[in-house]
C-alpha cells in the first residue's frame, strides 16, 4: 500500500515542483488544484480544500443556483495515492486523481468518482467486475490567425495522415507508457486531422481514472509540440465527429471468467450479456444524458454518421449505438465484449460508466431480454419498419437527453438526489447559454473546452 510519505519521496526523486489534484466536474471538464512540494505530504494525506460551488459550475464557468453549492462551504480533494503519476508533458509536474470528501471525512454526495465506486461495489456483491476500455477520437489541429486548421486533409486510415502526425503520436505513446497506460491501437481516422487511440481494459474506476489522464495527455503533448488537440464531439460543423466509444465486459472476481462469453451460442454472447445489453437499451435515452451530455454532442449523434442515433443493438453494426464486435480467433473469451458508441469526451467518465453499470444491472436483476438485433443501417428502414421493430430515435438534443435522464428512476436513484440535481442544473444551463447560437459558434465554444 502506497502512503503519502512514499509519494512525497517519489516526487522528490522525480524533481517535481507541483502535483496536480485532478477531478472532473459535472460539466465534463477536467480541473485541478496543484500542491507545491512544501506541505505535499500533508496534502496527500488530508487533501486540498475546494469550494462546494465547483460542482454547480457549468462549462462556461457560470455558477448555477444549486441548494448547498453557493459561496459558503468546502469539501476536500483527497487523492487516490495509487494514481500518482509524473506527467511527461508538464515539466516538473505530477498528478493524482481525487475523491471529493466532506469535512467529516465521508464521500461527498456530489462526488462522481464515489458514484462509480458505489456501482462497482454493487457488481462486487454479485461476484463480478466490469472491465472497461475507451476508444478516444480527437482532432489534431494547428493554430492560425483565423482559429484552427486540421493537421492534415488525408483519407481514413491513410498513411499520409499517420505521417503528418507521426512526431506527435510518437510523443503521445511515449507519454502514455511513462504513465503506465498501455496503448493498444492508433490510426488516422476519417476526419481531417482526426486521430483515434484505444487503451487497454481496466476495472471500472481505474479505467475512468485513466481516461482523465489520457484526455490530459492528448492535450498536453499537443500543447508541448505547438498543436491543439480537441476531443470535442463535433470540432467543426462539417467535420467528422469525435466519439469516445466505451467497450465493456463483465468478469467473475473469483476465477476471472468472462461472464459475457458463452461458447455454446452462435454469437458467443451469454444470457448475462443479453440481460445487461437489454438494460442498457432500456435506459439508453436517459443514459445519453450522461454519455453524450453536451450541446455539441447532438451535432455528432445523427443518422448515418456511425455514432448510433437509433435505439438498437447489432453484431458489428457501426450504426447501432450498442454494438457486439466479432471475436478474434484463439482469443474468443478474452475478446468478447460490447461497445457503447453513443458516448463522447464531453462526458464525465465516472458518470458515464457508473450510469452504464446501473442500466446494465437493471437488466440483469430483472432478466430483461433485448429485442432482435438490427443487422442493417436503421436509417435505411422506413418509419413503419422501425416502429414495428421498436427502433426509436435517440434524443436529438441535449435538452431531450436530459429530460430522459430526469425521467429515468433507475439512473436517478443510482446517482442520488444531490448529484442528480446538481448535474441536471449544470447541464441544463449550458443548453440555455448556447440557445440561439449557430453551429459554428457552438463548435468554436466547445473546441477548446474538451
Amino acid at each position: 500500500m502506497t502512503d503519502a510519505a512514499e509519494i512525497a519521496c517519489d516526487a522528490d526523486e522525480a524533481g517535481l515542483r507541483l502535483v496536480r489534484f485532478l477531478w472532473c466536474g459535472n460539466d465534463g471538464t477536467v480541473r485541478a488544484k496543484a500542491s507545491g512540494r512544501h506541505g505535499l505530504e500533508d496534502r496527500l494525506a488530508a487533501g486540498i480544500g475546494v469550494t462546494v460551488a465547483m460542482q454547480a459550475m457549468n462549462a462556461l464557468d457560470q455558477l448555477q443556483p444549486v441548494d448547498g453549492m453557493g459561496p459558503v462551504g468546502e469539501i476536500r480533494l483527497v487523492p487516490e495515492l495509487e494514481s500518482f503519476r509524473a506527467l511527461p508533458y508538464a515539466p516538473n509536474t505530477g498528478a493524482v486523481l481525487v475523491d471529493q470528501v466532506t469535512l467529516e471525512g465521508r464521500p461527498a454526495p456530489v462526488c462522481q468518482r464515489a458514484f462509480l465506486a458505489r456501482q462497482e461495489a454493487r457488481l462486487a456483491e454479485r461476484g463480478a467486475s466490469l472491465e472497461v476500455a475507451f476508444e478516444n477520437e480527437f482532432t489534431l489541429a494547428v493554430p492560425t490567425e483565423e482559429g484552427f486548421r486540421p493537421v492534415d486533409e488525408s483519407l481514413c486510415f491513410s498513411t499520409i495522415g499517420m505521417t503528418a502526425s507521426q512526431d506527435y503520436v510518437d510523443a503521445l505513446v511515449d507519454a502514455l507508457e511513462r504513465q503506465r497506460i498501455p496503448l493498444e491501437q492508433y490510426y488516422a481516422e476519417l476526419g481531417h486531422g482526426q486521430q483515434e487511440i484505444s487503451t487497454a481494459p481496466a476495472p471500472a474506476v481505474r479505467a475512468a481514472d485513466q481516461q482523465l489522464l489520457v484526455r490530459e495527455t492528448i492535450r498536453g503533448v499537443a500543447a508541448r509540440l505547438g498543436y491543439v488537440a480537441s476531443l470535442a464531439p463535433k470540432p467543426w460543423p462539417e467535420a467528422a465527429g469525435n466519439g469516445c466509444h466505451v467497450h465493456f465486459s463483465l468478469w467473475s472476481t473469483g476465477d476471472r471468467r468472462n461472464l459475457f462469453y458463452d461458447p455454446s451460442r452462435p454469437d458467443r454472447l451469454s444470457a448475462d450479456a443479453r440481460h445487461f445489453v437489454a438494460g442498457v437499451l432500456a435506459h439508453l435515452p436517459g443514459l445519453c444524458g450522461l454519455t453524450a451530455p453536451s450541446v455539441n454532442s447532438y451535432a455528432r449523434l445523427t443518422p448515418r454518421s456511425w455514432a448510433g442515433a437509433y435505439g438498437c443493438w447489432g453484431h458489428d453494426n457501426r450504426e447501432a449505438p450498442v454494438r457486439v464486435p466479432s471475436v478474434f480467433q484463439g482469443m474468443e473469451e478474452r475478446s468478447t465484449n460490447v461497445e457503447l458508441k453513443a458516448a463522447d469526451s464531453s462526458c464525465n467518465p465516472y458518470l458515464a460508466v457508473g450510469g452504464l453499470i446501473a442500466a446494465g444491472l437493471d437488466g440483469v436483476e430483472h432478466s430483461l431480454e433485448p429485442p432482435e438485433p438490427v443487422e442493417v443501417d436503421p436509417a435505411a428502414l422506413t418509419e413503419p419498419e422501425r416502429a414495428a421493430r421498436g427502433i426509436a430515435r435517440l434524443p436529438i438534443s441535449q435538452d431531450e437527453a436530459l429530460d430522459a435522464l430526469a425521467g429515468d428512476a433507475v439512473l436517478l436513484d443510482a446517482l442520488g438526489p444531490v448529484l442528480a440535481e446538481s448535474y441536471l442544473a449544470v447541464r441544463r444551463s449550458e443548453s440555455r447559454a448556447y440557445a440561439g447560437q449557430d453551429a459554428d459558434a457552438v463548435a468554436r465554444a466547445h473546441f477548446l473546452k474538451y
